[in-house]
């Protein structure tokens, strides 16, 4: 079996980083979507995921869980297909930027969550948020400034792939950045990567909801009813 599980496309930025690239790739494997918050969500992914999490590739015989891991196994598997830029340099550049957003950025996660078919009032710019904005705009900025664009490291690679969720933010809460950024952002959003899943983000008859009381989940309305 060769499958590849996924939370929302709409909403969960993990699980479309590791996609993105799976389907750079052009691998034929199953996709599931599990969709997150709902009752039932945790025993299903217990079934197949040890972490009851996604995003999980299954392949063959191996099971390969977090964005990452998946991605550096594509890259093993797959060492010509241009994963990663070619050159050392700026293949540890894209590494070392693509392990900061796995790891960092908490203020830009929790007061903007991806909502890739939604537009949102920009929330109160704190320091800290403001400060991670600031952060992702530089990193952007000086990849491009290095590679001469369109992407980050000049073709598409992963970093592309773990940054595309943060571009989706950025439109969906139209926060600050600069006219190189912006630039950027056109050029990952037109890739025909991220137009199919924009559209399938789109289709989705999930929803899922943010507040005090935390997370809620529920089907959109059906445009019969």
């Amino acid at each position: 079996m060769r499958k590849f599980v996924s939370g929302n496309l709409n909403y969960s930025s993990w699980s479309i980083r590791a996609l993105l690239m799976v389907r750079y790739l052009g691998l034929e494997v199953e996709e599931e979507i599990v969709p997150l918050d709902f009752p039932d969500t945790t025993a299903r992914l217990a079934e197949i995921s040890p972490t009851r999490k996604v995003p999980l590739l299954i392949w063959d015989d191996e099971s390969i869980w977090d964005s990452l891991a998946i991605i550096e196994w594509l890259n093993d598997r797959y060492p010509e297909a241009g994963v990663w830029p070619v050159e050392p340099k700026a293949r540890a550049k894209a590494r070392a930027i693509s392990a900061e957003m796995h790891s960092g950025f908490p203020t830009l996660r929790r007061e903007c969550p991806m909502d890739i078919r939604s537009r949102h009032v920009r929330p109160e710019m704190s320091e800290a948020l403001a400060n991670d904005v600031l952060r992702v705009d530089e990193i952007w900025s000086s990849a491009l400034e290095a590679s001469g664009g369109p992407y980050l490291f000049g073709e598409w690679s992963a970093a592309d792939a773990v940054y595309a969720p943060v571009v989706t933010r950025f439109l969906t809460y139209d926060l600050p950045r600069s006219t190189t950024s912006q630039a950027y952002m056109v050029a990952v959003m037109s890739h025909p990567l991220m137009v199919e899943l924009a559209g399938q983000a789109t289709a989705e008859p999930w929803w899922i909801k943010y507040d005090k009381n935390g997370r809620s989940a529920g089907f959109r309305p059906s445009e019969d009813s």
